[in-house]
């Protein structure tokens, strides 16, 4: 799901009026940077700037990716002074990650080599067969 740099938003209008809302949920965790997020904050409410200096990104960034997962009513804040202060709004969030690791160490991570997501070239997938590494896009998959 690609932020809407202008709105701030995780979905324009137009997509979000044909999705459902599970795939919203998922959706809003599909990105790299907001996962981190959430993690951070799973241990602790935080600012932009702790966000920023603890996970090495820009404020710009940070804020826009904490818009997307306020939007989504995954994370809130709280004022205090001139600080805002942010947080997880549904700590159930953090069991539904735990599930995802698990759910990924049962199946040897085989969703990274999920075909509709990392489509293969055929070469990839006859070196698999001859017993060759596990390639996605050239690179050795372990």
């Amino acid at each position: 799901m690609a932020i809407d740099f202008d709105g701030g938003r995780c979905v324009s209008a137009e997509i979000a009026a044909g999705i459902t809302p599970a795939a919203a949920l998922f959706h809003s965790l599909s990105d790299e940077t907001r996962l981190r997020i959430v993690q951070r904050l799973a241990r602790g409410e935080a600012r932009v700037v702790d966000l920023t200096a603890e996970l090495g990104l820009a404020q710009s960034t940070v804020s826009k990716h904490l818009a997307c997962l306020r939007d989504c009513g995954l994370v809130d804040y709280r004022a205090q002074g001139r600080q805002s202060f942010y947080s997880l709004t549904r700590p159930e969030l953090m069991d539904l990650l735990t599930s995802a690791e698990q759910l990924l160490a049962a199946t040897g991570h085989a969703v990274t080599l999920c075909p509709v997501q990392n489509p293969r070239r055929a070469s990839d997938v006859e070196a698999e067969a001859d017993g060759g590494p596990d390639v996605i896009r050239g690179q050795a998959v372990s």
